[in-house]
């Protein structure tokens, strides 16, 4: 069983992803964990997340880069963005993200592109969304409980700048399958979605399309 799940930045996508996974004892890949790793080496290697060289040859980063905490940065997921937009860099991650989805036993995978590209015949497929504000609300509060100085404003404008990138790219832009369910938790708390989540994924595996 392949298990898509999609969506824009902060919208609770990689909690549901993770708690779908456990439920149903499937392994979970957080594909924009690579494109954080991407986009950090490029800072590393002292590059520009702009250029489409510098991205690309950012790709082979170490896999240790996985485990670094730097990565769930703000800033870091900010280079992710831009890095994404390079279909050069799309393409080099292709490959990874689709063997681990096409596994034995199936995967849950979250992103932007999952359900529309990465694994277009996923069992079922989600997009998960909030609105910009509420979604800016979410990790305004976050970044504060970890000490991050930052106004609830920058934040938004920010969601508004990634939505943007993400939804605006040339190649495998963010946008919902025609065949995935719509999950607006705007109005719902973390616990409230995840069960609408799984409730869906269960009522796909007793009556698959």
């Amino acid at each position: 069983m392949i298990v898509a799940v999609d969506g824009p930045t902060a919208s609770g996508k990689g909690t549901i992803a993770r708690a779908i996974a456990a439920h149903f004892g499937l392994p979970v890949l957080d594909t924009g964990l690579l494109y954080r790793a991407v986009g950090y080496q490029t800072q590393l290697n002292h590059g520009d997340a702009d250029d489409a060289n510098d991205a690309l040859a950012a790709c082979d980063f170490p896999k240790a880069l996985l485990d670094d905490p730097a990565l769930r940065y703000e800033s870091t997921g900010g280079l992710a963005s831009r890095v994404s937009v390079h279909p050069a860099v799309r393409r080099a991650l292709f490959q990874r993200q689709v063997d681990f989805a096409n596994q034995p036993g199936g995967a849950v995978l979250d992103g932007r592109d999952i359900g529309t590209v990465i694994a277009p015949h996923a069992n079922a497929k989600l997009f998960v969304t909030a609105s910009p504000e509420e979604r800016a609300r979410r990790r305004h509060v976050e970044m504060l409980s970890r000490g991050v100085a930052v106004t609830y404003d920058a934040v938004l404008a920010d969601i508004h700048a990634r939505d943007a990138r993400d939804t605006g790219r040339a190649d495998a832009p963010l946008r919902q399958a025609d065949d995935a369910l719509l999950l607006d938790n705007s109005a719902m708390d973390a616990k409230e979605a995840i069960a609408a989540a799984i409730a869906f994924v269960e009522t796909k595996i007793r009556r698959p399309s």
